[in-house]
């Protein structure tokens, strides 16, 4: 996956979770198209509390030289992090949640790609496990996630069987204070079903950011070729 939707009513929050946190989720201003190397809305653990705060996609790990990477971190694989030298500390002490609406996933087993929203098939909110980390070597502070991913039976066909790990409203506590979990274990969470439609390819533009983006649109739509594409959704997508 290579972007997401953060559009969220205070209703939509499960009551598990603090009014503080309906609250400030409802409050920042909807996000329709979230990228790479742009600020999301994550739920952290500080001081024995879950919080909202906003951190930059794509995880800088503490030890790096710059407040980049010359490779893609927004995403991380399940089965290797916890032994991964960029996610292993992440994994250990630093782990997030990040709530969304859904998120948008090409198929690429036809012809010409063809670009879908993916979300809970309920229409609840979804909420994907995280690793974040804070980089301080030089003023400011940057707090950075990438999203863990994993084979996933409940994505429907035609699209690849890859992406996030759903958890379930009531095990974000565990997932943000406990010790370290098993990789094996999480694996199992149920996940939550899924539906899919495809919308425009103008996903694509980091300047579009607007509720139209998930209106449904034919595959077969033309293209607006006047939009600012983005290089990374050329690669292969979780």
């Amino acid at each position: 996956m290579r972007r997401f939707v953060q559009a969220i009513a205070a209703d939509a929050v499960p009551p598990m979770l603090s009014r503080d946190i309906a609250v400030a989720l409802a409050d920042a201003p909807p996000r329709y198209n979230i990228a790479s190397g742009g600020d999301a809305l994550a739920l952290l653990m500080r001081d024995g509390d879950v919080v909202v705060d906003s951190l930059r996609w794509g995880l800088v790990p503490r030890w790096s030289k710059l407040p980049e990477t010359a490779y893609s971190t927004i995403t991380a694989r399940l089965d290797r992090a916890p032994t991964s030298r960029i996610f292993a500390r992440p994994w250990a002490s630093h782990r997030c949640v990040v709530p969304m609406n859904g998120y948008y996933k090409w198929d690429r087993s036809g012809a010409r790609p063809v670009p879908h929203f993916i979300q809970s098939r309920s229409g609840e909110l979804l909420f994907a496990a995280g690793l974040w980390d804070l980089w301080e070597r030089e003023p400011p502070p940057l707090a950075s996630f990438a999203l863990l991913t994993m084979p996933n039976r409940a994505i429907p066909r035609p699209l690849s069987p890859d992406g996030p790990l759903f958890l379930p409203a009531s095990s974000i506590p565990a997932w943000l204070a406990h010790a370290a979990p098993d990789p094996a274990r999480i694996a199992a969470t149920p996940q939550p079903a899924l539906e899919t439609y495809s919308v425009s390819k103008r996903i694509r533009s980091r300047d579009v950011d607007d509720y139209t983006l998930l209106e449904p649109a034919p595959p077969d739509a033309p293209e607006d070729l006047d939009d600012a594409l983005d290089p990374d959704d050329d690669a292969d997508d979780d």
